[in-house]
C-alpha cells in the first residue's frame, strides 16, 4: 500500500535542502577559487592547502559511516535525525563564515585552512547523514520516495544555482569583500531552511532489529550487500565525472573570456545548469514512466558523452560561438541529472533489499553510502584539478591576479585597474595552457561515467520488477 506523505512534511523536507546545497556549493566551488584568487601563496603552500583538502575529504568520507552508526544508535525524544539536522548546520554556517572571513598570511594560513576545513567536512556530515538518512525513513514506497526525489532536487538546484550564478558576477575586482559578504548571507541561509526542515517534518518512528550498530557490524552491512556497493561505487565514480566541469568552469572562463567577461560568461553557463538540471528533475517520473531505469541511464550516458566531447570541441572544431557554448552546456547538465537520479535513486533501494536478505533496515548507515561517495570524489577531484592548475601554469598567472585582489581589499587598486591589469594577464597564456584545462574538464569525466555506466549494466539486479516483488514480500513480513 503507498504511503501518504502530508504536505507539510513533504515541502518542508525539500525546502530545507535549498540552504544546505547553497552552501556546500559556496565551499565545493568557490573555496579553492577564493584562496587562488584573494590569497598570496606560494606554489607550494597551494600544493599543501590541497593535499590538506585530500586528506580531509577521505576522512569525511569515512567518518560518513561512522556518523550513520551515531545516528542509528540515538533516538531523542524530538526525533532520531532532526537534532543533528539543526546542530550540524548551525556550527557548520558559524565554520563558513570563518573560511571566507578570518585570513592569516603564508604558511599560518595553511595551517588554519587545513583545520578549519576539516572541521567543515566534520560538520557538514552531521547535517548531511542525518538530512539524506531521513528521506527513506518517511517512506518505502518507490513511487513516493522517487516524486520526494524530484521536489527535493529543483530545490537542490534552486540553492545551487544561486550561488554558482551570482558569485562569479559580484566578486571580480571585489573579491576579498564579496566573498565575505556572501559567505555571511549564505551561513544565515543554510541555518534558516534548515531550522524549517527540524521543525516541519513530522518523522515517523521506524524500529529495525533492536541490536546497536558497532563499527564492526557497519562493515558487515556494506559488504554483505552486493548491490549497495555496486551502486555506491558507481555514484563514486558518476561524482568524479560530473564535478569536475563545474570544479574547472570559472578558470576555463576566465582564461577563454577574461577577468570580467569570464564571469559573466559564468552566470550564462550557471543559468543553463540551472535551466537543465531543473528540467531534468521535473521531467524524471515522467521518464521512468516511459521506460525502465537502466534504459534511461542507457540513453542519458550515450547522449552525455556526445555532447562532452561537443564541448572539447568548441573553437577548435565547432565555431567560437558564445550560444553553442551555452546549449552544449544545457544539454549536458541536462543529462547529468538524469544520470544522477537514476543512479540515487539505485542506491537508495538497496536499503530495501538489505531489509529483504537479513530481516534488518539500517537507513543512516545505508544512505551515508552517498555522502561518502561524494566526499570521496571531491578529494580525487581536489587532487586533480590542483595537478591541472599547477602544470598549465594558470595558478601561476591566477596568483597575479590574486595579488591586485588583495590591493583593492586596502583601496591601493580600484575595480577597474584590476579589471583591466588581469585582462592582459590572462591574454598572455599560450595555446597549449587551455587545453591542458578541457583535458580535465572532458576526458576525466568521460572515463569515469562510462566505468559507472557498465558496472551498472552488469551487476545491479534490482529492476523495477524485482524492487516491487521484495516490497510486497516486506509488506507480507510485516502484516
Amino acid at each position: 500500500m503507498k504511503e501518504k506523505l502530508d504536505l507539510r512534511t513533504r515541502l518542508t523536507y525539500c525546502i530545507g535542502s535549498t540552504g544546505r546545497d547553497a552552501a556546500y556549493a559556496l565551499v565545493s566551488m568557490y573555496l579553492i577559487l577564493y584562496v587562488q584568487y584573494t590569497m598570496k601563496l606560494t606554489t607550494a603552500q597551494f600544493a599543501v592547502i590541497s593535499a590538506c583538502m585530500v586528506i580531509s575529504m577521505v576522512w569525511d568520507a569515512v567518518n560518513d559511516p561512522m556518523m550513520g552508526i551515531i545516528i542509528e544508535n540515538t533516538n531523542f525524544k524530538w526525533g532520531k535525525y532532526k537534532p543533528w539536522i539543526l546542530t550540524g548546520s548551525i556550527l557548520n554556517a558559524a565554520i563558513i563564515i570563518c573560511l571566507f572571513t578570518i585570513r592569516p598570511t603564508g604558511w599560518g594560513f595553511v595551517a588554519f585552512y587545513g583545520c578549519m576545513y576539516l572541521l567543515w567536512g566534520m560538520t557538514y556530515t552531521m547535517n548531511d547523514i542525518s538530512y539524506w538518512g531521513l528521506l527513506p525513513s518517511l517512506s518505502s514506497d518507490a513511487k513516493t520516495r522517487e516524486s520526494l526525489v524530484t521536489l527535493m532536487s529543483i530545490f537542490i538546484c534552486i540553492g545551487q544555482f544561486a550561488v554558482a550564478g551570482i558569485v562569479p558576477v559580484v566578486v571580480a575586482g571585489n573579491a576579498v569583500k564579496a566573498y565575505r559578504t556572501v559567505a555571511l548571507i549564505v551561513a544565515l541561509a543554510f541555518i534558516a531552511f534548515q531550522t524549517l526542515t527540524a521543525f516541519g517534518v513530522r518523522e515517523k518512528e521506524r524500529t529495525g532489529s533492536g541490536e546497536k550498530v558497532t563499527l564492526k557490524k557497519m562493515f558487515k552491512i556494506f559488504f554483505r550487500n552486493d548491490q549497495l556497493m555496486t551502486s555506491g561505487i558507481a555514484f563514486f565514480l558518476f561524482n568524479i565525472g560530473q564535478n569536475l566541469l563545474l570544479i574547472f568552469g570559472v578558470n576555463f572562463f576566465y582564461v577563454e573570456f577574461g577577468y570580467a567577461k569570464g564571469g559573466d560568461q559564468v552566470f550564462m553557463y550557471t543559468v543553463m545548469y540551472g535551466l537543465g538540471t531543473l528540467l531534468s528533475q521535473a521531467l524524471f517520473s515522467t521518464f521512468t514512466k516511459l521506460c525502465p531505469k537502466k534504459m534511461l541511464l542507457t540513453v542519458s550516458t550515450t547522449l552525455l558523452t556526445v555532447f562532452y566531447l561537443c564541448f572539447f570541441s568548441y573553437g577548435y572544431v565547432l565555431p567560437r560561438n558564445i550560444v553553442l557554448l551555452d546549449i552544449i552546456g544545457f544539454l549536458i547538465f541536462f543529462f547529468q541529472g538524469v544520470n544522477n537520479l537514476v543512479i540515487l535513486v539505485l542506491v537508495n533501494n538497496t536499503i530495501e533489499y538489505d531489509e529483504y536478505k537479513f530481516n534488518e533496515r539500517h537507513d543512516s548507515i545505508i544512505s551515508a553510502v552517498r555522502s561518502f561517495a561524494v566526499k570521496l570524489a571531491g578529494g580525487v577531484n581536489q587532487g586533480l584539478s590542483t595537478l591541472v592548475l599547477i602544470i598549465s601554469g594558470i595558478y601561476a598567472i591566477s596568483q597575479k591576479i590574486s595579488s591586485m585582489e588583495i590591493d583593492a581589499d586596502t583601496g591601493i587598486m580600484t575595480k577597474e585597474e584590476v579589471l583591466s591589469k588581469a585582462d592582459n594577464y590572462l591574454a598572455s597564456v599560450e595555446s597549449w595552457q587551455p587545453l591542458v584545462l578541457r583535458l580535465g574538464m572532458v576526458l576525466i569525466p568521460i572515463a569515469t561515467i562510462l566505468w559507472a555506466y557498465f558496472m551498472i549494466r552488469k551487476k545491479y539486479i534490482l529492476d523495477e520488477a524485482k524492487y516491487d516483488e521484495i516490497v510486497q514480500t516486506l509488506n507480507s513480513r510485516k502484516a
